[in-house]
């Protein structure tokens, strides 16, 4: 039996020279233990088909080449949580849906993902799943389906907008997807993390769009291969999106 009134050098809360609250204390080892998971995961050998709507295509050569990033601008961890935060809410989605009797596969016979690759393997993707049935909610069947999970301010930009305009790198996933499964339609879903809300939108294909942006692909693929850098997005560095975007600095000091 423990005797709590005998000083055996513990101090409840602290130990040691540790003057950071517990919580950070633990947290500071959960996203050391997930950054140093992320770091024995092997990198990709291909363009992603879920990035190919990135609107600067000098970023995608970036990130094909695995040109590192700059300095402090890697994933740190809690971004590495919210990523796994997704994975579980996804998986609620899909509950969801098939509970309401929709007709759902997330994957083949074989146990992997639907997908594709093209250009010799070098641009491939996973999609999130097919809808090949359900309830009359006024679709033809089968559609893709892709899900996001989206911080209530996002989801409601999403909501109101919808996917094109709100989220150009979704849409642009999405189109590709279907151009290159053979699919003539999609249902998005984006998850408010907040609220536990759906919005679902029904997106065409747009073969204009999805033929746009496979050339684009293949425009990354040759500018890295012969060492070049496409154009930026933007004329200056304090664009909005150069100013998130974790390869500015080198991109900025690069000969125009």
């Amino acid at each position: 039996m423990i005797d709590l009134n005998h000083n055996s050098g513990f101090v409840y809360g602290r130990s040691g020279n540790e003057t950071a609250p517990l919580g950070s204390r633990i947290n500071g080892r959960i996203d050391a233990a997930l950054v140093a998971e992320r770091d024995t995961q092997r990198a990709r050998d291909y363009l992603g088909a879920s990035r190919i709507g990135e609107p600067c295509a000098r970023r995608l050569v970036y990130e094909f080449t695995k040109t590192p990033v700059d300095p402090g601008k890697d994933f740190e961890g809690r971004t590495l949580r919210i990523f796994e935060a997704g994975h579980i809410f996804e998986e609620l989605a899909i509950r969801w849906l098939r509970a309401a009797g929709f007709d759902l596969r997330t994957e083949k016979r074989d146990g992997g993902q639907f997908g594709f690759e093209t250009a010799g393997g070098r641009i491939r993707g996973h999609v999130d799943g097919i809808i090949v049935g359900g309830p009359n909610v006024e679709i033809s069947w089968p559609v893709l389906w892709e899900n996001k999970a989206l911080k209530a301010s996002s989801w409601n930009d999403t909501a109101k907008k919808g996917v094109r305009a709100s989220k150009p790198v979704y849409y642009g996933q999405l189109q590709i997807y279907m151009a290159y499964m053979g699919l003539e339609a999609a249902i998005f879903t984006a998850l408010n993390k907040d609220t536990c809300e759906l919005y679902h939108e029904h997106v065409p294909l747009d073969a204009a769009a999805a033929q746009a942006l496979s050339d684009k692909a293949v425009d990354v693929l040759r500018a890295a291969d012969a060492g070049d850098l496409l154009p930026r997005v933007a004329a200056h560095a304090d664009f909005f999106l150069c100013r998130f975007c974790p390869f500015a600095a080198q991109c900025w000091q690069e000969e125009q």
